[in-house]
């Protein structure tokens, strides 16, 4: 079961089309729209002051110094 001459090159050709029909391309492309980078972002905080009792009356007595 060989091919006969004639389909040998042909067979050949038609087998190197399909390969480089089948290559694959790389497309490097700059966007016609710049970037865009939403961050939604949550910031919370929470300052916690202690202060003694002393401090809290001695702060009451000299409230003319603030």
């Amino acid at each position: 079961m060989s091919m006969p001459k004639l389909l040998q090159p042909l067979a050949l050709s038609s087998l190197v089309m399909t390969l480089v029909a089948c290559s694959p391309t790389v497309q490097v492309a700059v966007p016609n729209e710049p970037i865009t980078i939403n961050l939604n972002v949550k910031i919370e905080h929470e300052i916690l002051i202690k202060v003694d009792k002393e401090i809290d009356n001695l702060l009451e007595e000299n409230s003319d110094l603030f």
